[in-house]
């Protein structure tokens, strides 16, 4: 088996190999899907980016805001 890391560098050459120039959308965006369901992150363009929690916000409601801006 190919350890991930490997397998996620070889999906990122997509993205690199691929790049968006306005005519080639679709298949750009399939292959930005492809590459972010391998690094479990496909939900930063299915869902909302939630809202600012704010100073007085609970540890785990900033660590899920920030964890949804760095991905």
């Amino acid at each position: 088996m190919i350890p991930m890391t490997n397998n996620t560098i070889s999906l990122r050459s997509l993205l690199e190999k691929e790049k968006l120039n306005g005519i080639n959308f679709l298949d750009w965006f399939r292959n930005l899907r492809i590459v972010l369901k391998q690094e479990r992150k496909e939900y930063v363009i299915e869902e909302a980016v939630p809202n600012d929690p704010g100073p007085n916000a609970s540890r785990a409601d900033k660590d899920k805001f920030k964890k949804h801006i760095d991905d």
